[in-house]
C-alpha cells in the first residue's frame, strides 16, 4: 500500500499522482494499480524513483476514483512489471502520442543523462491535451510537436512529423509509445531508414503478470514479454496494428 502525496493537473484530462513511499523502475516499466472497494489498472510508471508517481487520463470508473484520491490515503500498488526500454545508439527518435509520453519522458531524461542526443515528436488532439512538454525540454531533448486541430505546432499526426523528421536527418532507433494505430506507422519508417524501433503497447490487462491472457498478442503477453517490443517481433505479429481482445476476450479490430 503506498500513501498519496499530492497530484497534479496535467492535462484537462490528465492526472499525476505521487506517492510519499519510492519504487525502483526502469524507464518504460508498468505497475498495476488498485483503488481500495473500486478496480485495478495498469499505469505506466511516469516517476521513478523517490517520488515515484504515475500520470493516468481519467476515462472510467477506476480512474475517477483515482482522482478523488486525496494526501495520506492509501493506494494498492503491484509492480514493477515488464521489460522497459533499452537505449541503444547516440542519437535516437522518441515520438509519442497522447498519453504515450507518460512512458516516454523517463526514458528521454535517462537517455539525455547517459550522453545520448534525443529529438522528441509528442502529438496531442490538441495544444491543451500535449503532456510533459516542458519536461522533455528540460531534459534537453529536442521537442517537435504535432497537433491533429494545428494549434500548437506541425498539424497532423505524430507520424507524418516522425517521417519529416526522419527524412531531415539521421537517427539510430526510434521509440514509441501510444496509440497501436500510430505505432504501427512508424513501422514501415523505420524499415525505410534502416534502424531499430522499440516500441511499448498498450493493451487490456487484468493481472499484469500474464496469466489471465487479455493482453495476448499472437502467443505472447504484453505484460510479461513486453510491454516493449523490438521492430522484428512487430513484423513477425499477425494481430499488432490489426485485431486485439476486449474485455470479454473476444477479438476485434483495432
Amino acid at each position: 500500500m503506498f500513501t498519496v502525496d499530492r497530484q497534479r493537473d496535467e492535462t484537462p484530462s490528465t492526472k499525476t499522482v505521487r506517492f510519499k513511499e519510492p519504487l525502483d523502475a526502469r524507464p518504460g516499466q508498468f505497475v498495476m494499480v488498485w483503488v481500495p472497494g473500486v478496480d485495478e489498472f495498469p499505469m505506466s510508471v511516469s516517476y521513478p524513483g523517490m517520488d515515484f508517481g504515475v500520470t493516468y487520463q481519467i476515462v472510467g470508473e477506476g480512474t475517477k476514483a483515482l482522482a478523488q484520491r486525496l494526501p495520506g490515503e492509501r493506494i494498492g500498488i503491484r509492480g514493477p512489471y515488464g521489460n522497459g526500454y533499452t537505449l541503444e545508439g547516440r542519437k535516437v527518435l522518441a515520438v509519442a502520442g497522447g498519453t504515450g509520453t507518460a512512458s516516454l519522458a523517463p526514458f528521454i531524461e535517462s537517455a539525455v543523462k547517459g550522453g545520448a542526443a534525443v529529438t522528441a515528436v509528442l502529438g496531442a488532439k490538441t495544444s491543451k491535451d500535449l503532456l510533459f512538454e516542458d519536461r522533455c525540454a528540460r531534459a534537453g531533448a529536442t521537442v517537435r510537436v504535432s497537433t491533429d486541430d494545428g494549434s500548437k505546432g506541425f498539424k497532423g499526426l505524430a507520424t507524418d512529423l516522425a517521417r519529416k523528421t526522419l527524412d531531415a536527418g539521421r537517427f539510430d532507433a526510434i521509440y514509441t509509445c501510444g496509440p497501436e494505430r500510430m505505432v504501427a506507422g512508424l513501422v514501415p519508417l523505420a524499415r525505410r531508414h534502416n534502424i531499430g524501433m522499440f516500441a511499448s503497447l498498450e493493451r487490456l490487462m487484468k493481472c499484469g503478470i500474464g496469466i489471465c491472457d487479455s493482453c495476448a498478442l499472437d502467443g505472447l503477453h504484453v505484460c510479461r514479454d513486453g510491454p516493449v517490443f523490438p521492430l522484428d517481433v512487430l513484423e513477425r505479429s499477425e494481430e499488432f496494428g490489426r485485431t486485439k481482445l476486449d474485455p470479454t476476450g473476444t477479438k476485434v479490430p483495432i
